[in-house]
């Protein structure tokens, strides 16, 4: 079986994003960290968070970069999002970049799709801009902060996450 082939994301990728990023998000959030969502709030987040069409337009955003893990048989494994930083952070700047999202199906972990779109990502926000680099992520998900880390992230802050109604405790992570 050969690797999956990482490629960047097309405008006709905008449905298989969303199906994966919704997908993965119930994996990692609710079947595996066991937040319990109330259903109307997931529901409202999905609609705003991943809808297709507003995928599909930030998918040709050129201040946004898109990279997608393909399998063999052309199903999306895994992807990340990059662009200019929208952390709530005092020190935290518009021009400076941020990693929106990195996510890898369950099916797909162990492969190192996470570390190879992380690459990529990192790579290409230190090339568009002079500040530091920065990521928020969920309070408990200590793979994601571990893995941030061996990357030369740090803690900066924390704020809440909407889902809905529902807020996440995340942390604000800064390189730079």
């Amino acid at each position: 079986m050969a690797a999956p082939a990482i490629r960047t994301a097309r405008s006709d990728d905008a449905q298989a994003l969303v199906a994966l990023a919704r997908s993965t998000f119930v994996e990692t959030f609710i079947e595996g960290f066991g937040i319990p969502y109330p259903e109307r709030d997931l529901a409202a987040y999905f609609a705003t968070a991943f809808d297709v069409e507003t995928t599909r337009a930030r998918l040709s955003d050129p201040a946004e970069a898109w990279w997608v893990a393909e399998g063999e048989d052309g199903a999306l494994l895994a992807f990340a999002n990059a662009g200019p930083n929208g952390l709530p952070h005092p020190q935290a700047r518009p021009g400076q970049m941020e990693l929106r999202r990195l996510y890898v199906a369950r099916s797909a972990q162990g492969l190192g799709l996470g570390t190879r779109l992380l690459d990529l990502a990192l790579d290409w926000m230190q090339a568009r801009t002079d500040g530091p680099l920065w990521i928020g992520v969920w309070s408990g998900n200590l793979k994601a902060q571990k893995l941030y880390a061996t990357h030369g992230f740090e803690k900066a802050g924390e704020y809440q996450f909407p889902v809905g109604d529902w807020r996440d405790d995340e942390f604000i992570l800064r390189r730079g």
